[in-house]
Parts: structure tokens; sequence; C-alpha cells
């Protein structure tokens, strides 16, 4: 079942919204301020996020505008008061999904909710191996078989990073990205270097003697992205 992130502020609607969807069989992650909400958001692996505008701490706007760089295509529902209809404009120009007018009823919230994860691309999953021109990726013995048969050992944060790329083929990931969502890192004011490091190396042991990888791109001005075919340009 999906998984979804709550960041409300009032302690009766968040325990609603938590008691609701986990009826329904949905994992809850909770915060109940802006900057414990934002990490969360940032960090964190989640299919849905419920998103309170009226914050303390980082305000939910602003929230939403970073998760929007970071993370394009995350599922956002806002969430306001009835009397708020410039929240709710500024909300979806921000680029929210949708939204909830509270007071609100579990039938309409669950509906709302079950609409949004419908139309929205699914969380990728899980990979045991993928395979590429050179050879094939084996993230559980986090090893690389190449043609020919030698093999060449990644290290974990090698295996973390190419699984990651590997889960969100074809989509180009910012390093703001691949920091939070692989190292943990909240990306602002961190130096990115040590992801084109592990992308250089990276490339080195998915190259073989009689082939040479073409699937591990950079994306002028956007990131790197994992193609088994074609694609960008490389830098």
């Amino acid at each position: 079942m999906p998984t979804i992130l709550t960041i409300e502020d009032d302690a009766a609607i968040r325990q609603g919204i938590v008691d609701s969807l986990s009826y329904f069989g949905h994992t809850v992650i909770e915060a109940g301020d802006g900057d414990a909400g934002w990490e969360l958001a940032s960090q964190r692996e989640y299919d849905l996020l419920l998103l309170d505008l009226a914050l303390p701490g980082k305000p939910g706007l602003q929230i939403l505008g970073e998760l929007r760089k970071l993370r394009p295509t995350q599922p956002v529902i806002i969430l306001t008061a009835k009397g708020d209809e410039q929240d709710r404009v500024a909300g979806l120009k921000a680029g929210a999904d949708d939204y909830v007018v509270k007071p609100f009823g579990v039938n309409e919230l669950m509906a709302r909710v079950d609409a949004v994860l419908r139309r929205c691309p699914q969380r990728p999953k899980a990979l045991a191996s993928i395979g590429f021109a050179a050879g094939e990726v084996d993230f559980e013995r986090q090893e690389v078989r190449l043609v020919g048969g030698s093999r060449v050992e990644l290290s974990e944060k090698e295996n973390e990073l190419l699984l990651y790329l590997a889960r969100h083929a074809g989509r180009a990931i910012s390093r703001d990205e691949l920091l939070s969502s692989v190292w943990g890192l909240a990306p602002q004011g961190i130096s990115t270097r040590t992801i084109d490091m592990h992308i250089a190396r990276l490339r080195e042991k998915l190259r073989s003697d009689q082939i040479e990888c073409e699937c591990l791109l950079t994306v002028r001005g956007k990131g790197y992205m994992w193609a088994t075919a074609g694609g960008d340009d490389e830098t």
C-alpha cells in the first residue's frame, strides 16, 4: 500500500488524518511543523504528500516550491481552510495536484487521495538486477558482470546511486535529488562534487574492453539519467 506523508500543525486534524489513512491500509509518516516536515519531505521515500499551508517554521508554500525543484513528479495535495481561496490558487500554481478544504470528511479525503494516486506515476519498484550493453548490474551482490566474464565490485554508495538511477530510468535526476534520496542530505549549500566523482567511477566500472557503456548519461542543465539506449549527449 502507498506511503503518505502528512504535514499538519493542528494535532487533532493530523491525528484524524493518520487514523483515517491507517484504517484504509496506508502507511503514514507525520510532522507537526514546517521544519520537521521539510526534513521528511526532502529525505524520505513516500507516494503522496498531504501539506498544510499555514505551518509554524518553514511555510507550506515554500516547502511545495522547493519540493517541486527537488522531486518534480511528487504527488501533493494541499490542505487549506475554507476561506483561503488565495492560498488554494497559490498552491495549485506552485504545482499541487489537488486540494482539500478544512474541515473535511473521511470520505472526501480518501476520494481525493485515491484520485491523485491513480493519475500520478507509481513509485518505481525495487530491482534485483538490470542489463545493459556491456553486461549486467547485480544490485543484490553489489557487482557488475561484464561481457567476457569479468566482475567488478561496487561500493555500497555506488550501488545505491546506480539503483536509484535505474529505478527512475529515462528521467533526468538532479544532483539535489540524488543528494537527498541517496545520501540523505539536504542539498542547500552542499557541494555536489561527490556525486560527479561517484558517476565517473561508475562509468569506469560499467565499461568493458569490447563495449563502451552509453547508458549512464549526463543531461545538460538537469543532472544524470540511466538509459538503455540513446539519450542526451554527455558532457
